[in-house]
Order: C-alpha cells, then sequence, then structure tokens
C-alpha cells in the first residue's frame, strides 16, 4: 500500500481552515493509504513557544484529529520531538540542499517579512525539516496546501540530489496531494483573506471549539454583498465573501459548488446564512464534543501520541541507518 506521510503546527485555536483544507482529507485518505499523521512541535519552534503553552497545543491538535476521525490504531499518530530521525535526516539534508534553493522559498519571505535578518536559522532552514519528515518514512503521497507545494517541490528535489550524490535509488520522489473543494477556507470578515487564528478579530474564523450559538452568531454577522446568490459559479466573480460561505457549505455537504448554486441561486443571503448554519452546526458540533472530552484525558493523549511515537520509530529508524552506511558514517 502506498504510504502517506502528513503534519500539522500545534499552535493552537484550531478552526475550520485546518479542519477542511487539512483534517477531514486526512480522514479520507484513511481508506486507500497507510498513513502516517504528525503532530510537527519541532516546526512550531520556528518562532518561539511559550512551553506550557506549547505542550497544551500539541495535545489540542493530536484531540482534534482524533474527534474528527484520524484512527490511531490502525494509522500512526505520533509528535515529531519523540521521533529522532526527523532532527537527524533534517541535517543531513541541510548539507544536500543548496542556499540557492531555499533563498527561493516564498514562505520564508512572508514569515520573516522585513526583519528578515532576525529570523531564526529553524524558520530559514523549515523546508530541509519538511523534507526528513517526508523522506524518513519514504512517503510515496503528501496532501498539501497550495501554500506548501513549494516546499514538496524542494522535497523532491533534495530525494534527487541525495540518490544522484551517493549514487544510489533510495529515496523516492513523493507526489502532491491536493485534495478536495475547500482547500482555501477565507476569512468571515474579509473574502480576499486566508482565515487565520492571528487575525485580530475572533468573528473572522469559526474554531473548532466554538459552541452552536457561537457558530450561529459568526455565521449571520459574516460579511456578505447585496446581491443575493448567483446561480452559476461565474456569478461569484468579484464576489469573494458569497464565494466563500458557498464553498464553506458544499465542502461541508461534500457537494459542488455548482450544485448549491442550483439549489440555492437567487435566494438571499440571510436564508443562505441559516442554510449554512445547520450545516456547518451538524458537522461540527460531534467533533466540538468529542474534542472537549478528550483535552480533559491527557494521559489518554499521551499515551496515543507515545505508541505512535514507538510505531514511527520502527519505520524511520531502519530508513535512518541505511542513509547512515549510504552518507558513509561508522555506526556500530
Amino acid at each position: 500500500m502506498e504510504r502517506v506521510f502528513s503534519g500539522a503546527q500545534p499552535t493552537g485555536n484550531l478552526h475550520l481552515g485546518n479542519y477542511l483544507g487539512a483534517i477531514r482529507n486526512w480522514v479520507t485518505l484513511q481508506k486507500d493509504f497507510e498513513c502516517i499523521f504528525c503532530v510537527v512541535d519541532l516546526h512550531a519552534i520556528t518562532v518561539w513557544q511559550e512551553p506550557n503553552e506549547l505542550r497544551s497545543n500539541i495535545r489540542e491538535l493530536a484531540a482534534s484529529m482524533i474527534a474528527s476521525g484520524i484512527d490511531p490504531e490502525k494509522h500512526v499518530l505520533f509528535n515529531q520531538s519523540q521521533v529522532s530521525a526527523h532532527a537527524e535526516l533534517a541535517w543531513i539534508f541541510n548539507c544536500v540542499a543548496r542556499i540557492g534553493w531555499l533563498n527561493r522559498m516564498t514562505q520564508f519571505k512572508e514569515k520573516a517579512g522585513k526583519n528578515r535578518e532576525n529570523a531564526s536559522l529553524g524558520l530559514y532552514a523549515y523546508p530541509s525539516l519538511m523534507a526528513a519528515d517526508i523522506l524518513a518514512y519514504k512517503a510515496t503521497h503528501v496532501p498539501v496546501g497550495e501554500d506548501q507545494k513549494q516546499h514538496l517541490e524542494l522535497t523532491r528535489d533534495i530525494a534527487i540530489k541525495f540518490n544522484n550524490d551517493f549514487g544510489v535509488d533510495f529515496f523516492p520522489q513523493p507526489d502532491p496531494l491536493i485534495l478536495g473543494p475547500a482547500t482555501r477556507v477565507m476569512s468571515l470578515r474579509d473574502g480576499s483573506k486566508k482565515m487565520s487564528k492571528s487575525d485580530a478579530s475572533d468573528m473572522s474564523r469559526i474554531n473548532m471549539t466554538d459552541d452552536a450559538d457561537t457558530l450561529a452568531k459568526k455565521i449571520r454577522k459574516a460579511k456578505t454583498d447585496p446581491e443575493p446568490l448567483p446561480s452559476e459559479a461565474a456569478g461569484l466573480e468579484g464576489r469573494p465573501e458569497a464565494k466563500n460561505l458557498i464553498t464553506i457549505y458544499a465542502a461541508l455537504t461534500d457537494a459542488n459548488v455548482a450544485d448549491v448554486l442550483a439549489e440555492h441561486g437567487g435566494t438571499q443571503f440571510s436564508g443562505f446564512k441559516q442554510a449554512l448554519t445547520d450545516v456547518v452546526v451538524e458537522k461540527l458540533a460531534p467533533i466540538t464534543e468529542e474534542m472537549a472530552r478528550l483535552k480533559a484525558d491527557n494521559a489518554y493523549i499521551d499515551a496515543v501520541l507515545a505508541k505512535g511515537a514507538e510505531r514511527a520509530n520502527a519505520i524511520a529508524q531502519p530508513i535512518l541507518k541505511e542513509v547512515k552506511e549510504i552518507v558513509g558514517f561508522l555506526n556500530s
């Protein structure tokens, strides 16, 4: 069976964009792939994290994955820092990757901003660690959003260069999996911006911890325009907020945008927002309740992650041992 690797940062305050853009798709992938799911806490510390908050966020993300349908018995779920192969292989890849390659990474430029000289070296070398995450398991497929495609291309470049440098056919070139109609969920207050936990307004996002009343209030107050919904997708051009709400509805109901517009075209937003609220509450309320139950049991979450780390180590360590032999390290 082909192997999928995917990870998410434990940054806290999970929202609908995280669920629709990543976690829900991972649940689907479990049917057809051997899956390795990782809470990438090493990536999280590329910017400073308050230690107790980081621990809490690791557990929250693991709880959200399980509550959403990730099965830690059939597949592997762990946090990255418990498997040393990630850091060890990342250093080897730091010596394979070229500075020119990393200089082209647009995400570093965006995150570092104008104060680039004060960004951490970890933030700059983030793509090498991402390559190690994937190739430590010889994953064949990686579900990625548009903002991660460039990093996956770098992973493929590193795999190719490693194989060429050492004259081996060792690492595969993993293929991207871009799934679902809502890979990018936008802000409820500004349809041109991605939904984000860093937005100052909590009304801009649907949090995975929001109760039904809060969900209804946020959707009711979501920004729209004065025109009724169009009957065809072409009518969404230039209407980012309308497009966002339609896309969310389509994703949660496993429909396409055209079908949603055929059903709701011509209606006012007040009516559509009620229909959207019903769908959001129906889909998210059970996940929210299960998340709360799991978050209250730290011992269970820690045990799941520890067991997952053991299974991840069992896959990664033999691969890392072969890499060390290929590179020329002396191992006992």
